[in-house]
């Protein structure tokens, strides 16, 4: 199963949410697959950045690199946890992301992608065709405003709240009319362990209770 996390607007918590829910999902027996198509993935979960080629070479490089070759671009992140780094992004052909999207639903694992915020055109090939779409949103009005006009169509919403804001997980659904499966609470352990680069180390709890639904959602 591929499941794409992504987004209106940036900082809305994409890339730790996609983080998470890889994290959550190795400790299972097939283990997981992070696909990193906002180029965040390896500095969230403490990894250095790849010094040889990585996912934007096999983009670029079109169809004169078999399919293959995208599993040797793999880097352990963690027990049972693969990751595909991004590496230094170049210009490629937007079709690639239909190659892409193919080649990780054809993987055993389940394998989740961050697609970023306002997602490029290969990062919304991705999203609209994997198994599970995730728009992973603030309760922010402009937020909210974007994500009625967002040319991809979500399976579900992931809330990260925030303190003090006026709008609801209610407000969203009604909004949207597209049901949120998780809120991600705004917890001081958390962005300290993201600014650290140690989410990959210790998944802090109260993020992991948090995608509990979500992982229910991918073992359904």
């Amino acid at each position: 199963m591929v499941v794409a996390c992504w987004s209106v607007k940036g900082g809305s918590g994409t890339t730790v949410v996609a983080a998470a829910l890889g994290l959550a999902l190795s400790a299972r027996d097939e283990g997981a697959l992070l696909v990193d198509l906002a180029g965040d993935l390896p500095a969230v979960l403490g990894c250095p950045d790849p010094d040889g080629p990585a996912l934007a070479d096999w983009l670029a490089a079109g169809d004169d690199l078999p399919q293959a070759a995208l599993r040797r671009l793999e880097v352990e992140a963690g027990p049972g946890l693969a990751l595909l780094p991004l590496g230094r992004a170049r210009p490629a052909p937007s079709e690639r992301g239909e190659a892409l999207a193919a080649e990780l639903a054809a993987d055993s694992r389940p394998v989740v992608v961050d697609c970023g915020s306002s997602p490029s055109p290969i990062g919304s090939a991705v999203a609209a065709a994997a198994s599970l779409s995730l728009l992973v949103l603030r309760p922010c009005y402009l937020a909210l405003r974007r994500a009625l006009h967002a040319p991809i169509e979500a399976s579900a919403v992931v809330l990260v709240g925030e303190p003090q804001r006026a709008l609801r997980r209610n407000d969203v659904e009604d909004v949207l009319g597209i049901d949120v499966r998780a809120v991600i609470p705004w917890r001081p352990a958390v962005a300290t362990a993201v600014d650290a680069g140690l989410l990959g180390r210790r998944l802090p709890a109260q993020l992991e209770r948090a995608v509990r639904p979500l992982v229910g959602l991918v073992a359904a």
